[in-house]
């Protein structure tokens, strides 16, 4: 286990940066829980959404059981380091936070309720860690694919933010950057808590909801 210090809590710089490497990460062809396929291409009707919360493999969990979601894979994102390995992340010499997959069907559900599901299933107000867990791996974040989703993500993050001041927390600190790439994280992390039912699942609310149907509304 990695010793926590002041270099968990600091992003590196793309100088500062592990090298990585050009191979990607070998990832299962199917989801472990529904047999859907981790890697794309999706068909029309899908919609990727790239979240992150702390621990992936509770975050994962919740997505894949949510409404109108396809499949989830876990990955690292939001830093320099090219496919990275999960020590190597859990350095903090990557930049990356551990990151969520999800892909929904349109016709199913909302990159609102997606959004609404991430908000209220961690705290986005603790900076570099979620809990116990502490580093820049754990950070919030949500990394959006087009302009319409940035500004739903903003527009969300204001009405939770209204939320959770009124319930006495402080401010939110998640992330919110275009998405850069994807990298698949080691195949034994995929649905791991499907795999290991009883394994580490970090991943807790503040209780507050997050209301959905605002976005748009004048």
């Amino acid at each position: 286990m990695a010793l926590f210090g002041s270099s968990k809590l600091h992003l590196p710089t793309a100088e500062e940066a592990l090298p990585g490497r050009t191979d990607s990460m070998a990832v299962p062809s199917a989801h472990h829980v529904n047999g859907h396929p981790l890697v794309g291409p999706w068909a029309a009707e899908l919609e990727v959404a790239y979240v992150g919360m702390g621990c992936f493999w509770g975050a994962e969990r919740i997505f894949w059981k949510s409404d109108g979601v396809v499949t989830t894979a876990v990955g690292y994102q939001g830093g320099h380091t090219p496919n990275p390995t999960y020590e190597e992340v859990c350095s903090g010499r990557t930049a990356h936070t551990e990151a969520v997959l999800v892909v929904f069907d349109t016709n199913r559900t909302t990159y609102e309720r997606v959004l609404a599901t991430f908000w209220e299933n961690h705290d986005p107000t603790q900076g570099m860690r979620q809990g116990n867990d502490v580093g820049t791996q754990y950070r919030s974040a949500v990394y959006t694919t087009s302009e319409t989703q940035a500004e739903i993500a903003r527009a969300t993050r204001a009405t939770y933010q209204e939320r959770l001041r009124a319930a006495g927390y402080g401010e939110i600190t998640t992330e919110i950057a275009p998405a850069g790439p994807f990298f698949y994280a080691e195949a034994y992390h995929q649905q791991y808590l499907a795999k290991v039912p009883n394994g580490y699942c970090g991943i807790g609310g503040t209780g507050v909801t997050c209301p959905v149907g605002l976005v748009g509304r004048s």
